[in-house]
Formats: structure tokens, C-alpha cells, sequence
């Protein structure tokens, strides 16, 4: 099959890509060439430059190329998939939209999550934003056949910390539980979660390509590994060799110090998520995921510690902590017999 991805070199994407070059599909990517594909274990994938926000940079790109599918790892805004629309109606036989599973309903009303759950999120703008791209997908579906596919992943790592708070794409959290530094964990760090590895998302991503019968539908695309958050952050500290100082903060609290925290914790991850795989299962009976987070993060942490470059200390990601724990104790100071 001839497979085009937007984007391709991200922490979900790349994984997607290797798996399906070791799979022998002819496979393209389209950016801005600013990242070496090879950094990213991918070889053998065309790189079609261009400006995705530029629609001249694109159509200049592609040529006269049509794709059995096309996968836009990089879209935000309905404009992004309107733009989208417009580029490949007619030169896709499949089109997947990378949705988030934060936009279903928050809070849920049931922790055991389908496909069917209701799409609403009034905390978080990047949620409300995916939400509407999906609109924009299903209405093009719905009037014009596009042949648009969704999928919500959930929190999905390999290049980056699956955490809630203490960075993301950098090394800052590691190096802080080394030192033996306070980590702040929202609420009381029992609620439960899934994170899942960026390989195992591509198993069950990549094994819809040509199947036709997805079309007009959504997926999510998880492990069935559930967690506390307790466990996360456990595991990734004896990943990192020490035992953790764990500082437990409500999430409204956090959320109402800043305000970003209020889409991250209430409009996300302060809510118990299960994830039903059993959809992605019946289109790609082959799915499992078989990477645990005990494993998963160690390898992870194999690839921070590969190259010296990637080892970033980010003195905000510190100091937005350190802010999160002197205003926690700050705040008991006051209770009444404190």
C-alpha cells in the first residue's frame, strides 16, 4: 500500500511509520524535513517537504501522488482538517484523523469508556478543539463520502514521560527524583489510568490500513494495562534507580493556581479512564498490546539516556513544582490548628 503521513517523526507517528516499512507498504512523510527520520529509527520512508499550514508548500509536494491511505498525526484546529479535506478528497482511499481520548465526556459518567461515549469537555480548549475536528471529519463523511477514519489515543509514550506533572519531553522530573527532590502527584493518586506505548498503539493503528469497513467510524487505540497514578509514578522512579518523595495536591487546587491544570487534571487525568478496546479488536483481531509500563518506561529512559542531548533540565518544569509545593503548604499553614 502507498501510505502518507503528516508528520511522521512525533513520539506517536514514528512508531507508526517503522511498523509499517518492516510491513513493506511504500511509505511517505510530509513536513518540513526538520527532523532526521533516521534520529527516530525510521529508514527507508520518502520525506515529501513542505509547510503544512501552507496549502501552495503542499499541493507543490505532492504532485500528482494519490495515497491507499493518508494519516494526519499533526492536525489541532478544524481548519487543519478542513485544509485537509480540500488536499486529499479524491486522493485518498482512507484518511485517519488523530483524535485525543480526552475529548470524551469529562467528567465521565462511566469509568469504562467506548466509542460511544459522549464527546464533551468543558475544561480543556485543546479537547474542545480535537472535538471539533472530529465534527469536521464526520460532516465531510456524512455529505461529500470523505473517507475519514478517527482515532483517540490516550496518553501514549515512548519518547516522552507519560506523567500529569513534572515535564514531558524532557529530563527534568528524572533528574529531580535523583536528587532526591518532592514530586507533586494530583489528588490522592489512586485513581486509576492507561498509558500505553507508542508501539503498541501502532499494532492496532497500522492493522487499519486497506480495511475499508472502518471508514466513517472512531476508534480508541489503548493498552489494557490499568494503573494508579500512584503506580506511575512509582514505576518510573524505580526505572530511575531511587524511591520517590511523593507530595499529594488536590487537582482543584492545582487547577485553580493555574489555569492549565484545570484542562490538564480536571479536563483529563484527575478522572478514572478505562478504556474498551473490544472495537479496535473486532477491525484488527491481531491487536494486543504486550508492552507493560514496567517495561515501556525503562525503555524510555534507555532512550533519554542514549544521547546526552535529549538529557534537557528544564528550570521552569522545577519551578513550576517547587511553586505547586509552597503554595500547597502554604495554604495547610492556615487550617485551623496548624
Amino acid at each position: 500500500m502507498k501510505l502518507l503521513f503528516l508528520g511522521g517523526t512525533g513520539n506517536i507517528s514514528a512508531a507508526c511509520v517503522r511498523l509499517a516499512l518492516t510491513q513493506g507498504h511504500e511509505v511517505f512523510m510530509l513536513n518540513r524535513g526538520n527532523r532526521d527520520p533516521a534520529a527516530h529509527g525510521i529508514h527507508g520512508a520518502i520525506t515529501l517537504a513542505g509547510n503544512i499550514q501552507d496549502e501552495f508548500s503542499i499541493h507543490a509536494a505532492l504532485g500528482a501522488r494519490t495515497f491507499d491511505a493518508v494519516a494526519d498525526f499533526v492536525a489541532y484546529k478544524a481548519a487543519d482538517v478542513e485544509r485537509d479535506i480540500r488536499l486529499f478528497s479524491g486522493r485518498c482511499a482512507q484518511y485517519f484523523f488523530i483524535s485525543s481520548a480526552s475529548a470524551y465526556e469529562k467528567p465521565p459518567r462511566l469509568p469504562f469508556i467506548t466509542e460511544s461515549h459522549p464527546l464533551k469537555n468543558p475544561y480543556w480548549e485543546y479537547s474542545r478543539d480535537k472535538i471539533a475536528c472530529e465534527e469536521a471529519c464526520t460532516g465531510a463523511y456524512r455529505e461529500r463520502d470523505f473517507p475519514a477514519i478517527i482515532v483517540r489515543p490516550s496518553l501514549t509514550y515512548e519518547t516522552v514521560w507519560p506523567i500529569a506533572i513534572g515535564g514531558w519531553d524532557d529530563f527534568t522530573l528524572i533528574d529531580r527524583i535523583r536528587r532526591g527532590g518532592e514530586i507533586v502527584v494530583h489528588g490522592d493518586g489512586t485513581s486509576l489510568w492507561t498509558v500505553t506505548h507508542s508501539e503498541d498503539f501502532a499494532r492496532g493503528f497500522d492493522g487499519l490500513f486497506g480495511n475499508m469497513a472502518a471508514v466513517g467510524h472512531a476508534f480508541h487505540i489503548t493498552s489494557d494495562e490499568v494503573l494508579t497514578w500512584n503506580q506511575l509514578y512509582a514505576t518510573l522512579a524505580e526505572a530511575a534507580g531511587v524511591a520517590p518523595k511523593f507530595v499529594h495536591i488536590p487537582s482543584d487546587f492545582l487547577a485553580a493556581i493555574n489555569p492549565w491544570e484545570r484542562g490538564n487534571l480536571l479536563g483529563d487525568k484527575a478522572h478514572s479512564a478505562i478504556f474498551d478496546n473490544s472495537k479496535i479488536k473486532r477491525f484488527v483481531p491481531s491487536f494486543q498490546a504486550v508492552i507493560p509500563f514496567h517495561a515501556g518506561v525503562r525503555r524510555t529512559l534507555a532512550w533519554f539516556e542514549a544521547d546526552a542531548s535529549r538529557q534537557k533540565i528544564i528550570p521552569g518544569v522545577n519551578q513550576t513544582m517547587d511553586g505547586y509545593l509552597g503554595a500547597w503548604r502554604a495554604a495547610l499553614a492556615t487550617l485551623p490548628g496548624k
